[in-house]
């Protein structure tokens, strides 16, 4: 009995003392010279644009692991594969987040679309095919998503005055 009270009184020691450790190889800053993070953010910094990243920023400070996951994997490894070209594979993740319901992550995508060259009517008909595999109301979703990005980069139809 007195081994088992022993371990379970030591182990959470031996797992504050690994942690400490981790932190200890962590740089100052809390970022990792990770050549996959540098690469996934150099990828981040050219879909944007140049524009800001409020949303990654915030991430980096209050989630940071989250941020390097996500720079790392999804930015680092699989956005930064050269087998699509940038404009499939954002017509692709767009049909994706509409699908799943991520108007956000659509709306970014989008974005990211009409920066690759898409024309508004190639992101509309996304939103057509989105009814068939995830119906009407995540369509819907991404269509008032697709207007919003429109109208704040000025390429909304004009209706003539009635």
């Amino acid at each position: 009995m007195p081994i088992v009270s022993d371990i379970t009184r030591q182990a959470p020691r031996a797992l504050l003392a690994a942690g400490l450790s981790c932190l200890a190889l962590w740089p100052a800053g809390g970022h990792a010279a990770d050549p996959r993070v540098e690469r996934g953010e150099a990828l981040l910094n050219q879909l944007n644009q140049g524009r800001q990243q409020p949303v990654y920023e915030a991430m980096r400070k209050e989630f940071p692991f989250l941020a390097e996951a996500t720079a790392g994997y999804a930015l680092g490894d699989v956005w930064g594969r050269q087998v699509l070209d940038a404009r499939t594979r954002q017509l692709a993740a767009m049909a994706a987040f509409a699908s799943l319901g991520l108007r956000g992550f659509f709306k970014t995508h989008a974005g990211y679309a009409l920066d690759a060259g898409v024309p508004p009517d190639e992101l509309k008909e996304i939103v057509y095919l989105v009814t068939v595999p995830a119906g009407f109301p995540r369509a819907i979703e991404a269509s008032q998503a697709l207007q919003e990005l429109l109208a704040e980069r000025g390429l909304t139809r004009q209706q003539p005055a009635p």
